[in-house]
């Protein structure tokens, strides 16, 4: 009995550490990737009960390339850093941050939401996850409108 206990419980480890290390990791240097864009969303925006504030976009390089060539190739990462706003003597800036959300494109194993993995990060928590199992729920109906541009909604601006 003892011996079916302690084989039950190292599967459920191993498959523990299996969904662990298949989980989007936190973007780290993020920062100092290529900048695609920022802008910010205001009151009045259908979107702004969820991500209104500034938001500032980032590309590693393979996802420079899809920018570049319409084609996002396996292994890119596209990170949305969302800051609330803050507005003082007619100026508008940074405030805490809400939210690093990351979309990882690898076509296989995100088949189901069309090829791209998503994750979010609690404010400055690298640890935690607001998105989770939730991706095609809470993410890739959004995205899907915009199949056509790989499901991508930034531009690069040169």
């Amino acid at each position: 009995m003892k011996l079916s206990i302690a084989i039950v419980l190292f599967f459920a480890a191993v498959v523990a550490v299996d969904a662990a290390t298949d989980a989007i990791p936190y973007p780290q240097g993020y920062r100092q990737w290529q900048h695609v864009k920022s802008m910010v969303i205001q009151p009045g925006h259908p979107l702004h009960a969820s991500f209104g504030g500034i938001h500032h976009l980032y590309a590693n390089d393979k996802a420079r390339t899809g920018y570049r060539t319409g084609k996002f190739p396996d292994g890119s990462v596209i990170v949305f850093d969302l800051l609330d706003v803050n507005t003082a003597d007619s100026a508008i800036t940074e405030g805490k941050r809400k939210v690093v959300g990351v979309m990882v494109r690898d076509a296989k194993k995100y088949a189901a939401t069309g090829g791209w993995g998503f994750e979010g990060f609690a404010g400055d928590s690298q640890t935690e996850r607001v998105v989770g199992d939730k991706a095609a729920t809470a993410c890739f109906t959004c995205h899907i409108a915009r199949k056509q541009q790989e499901y991508v909604f930034s531009s690069y601006r040169e």
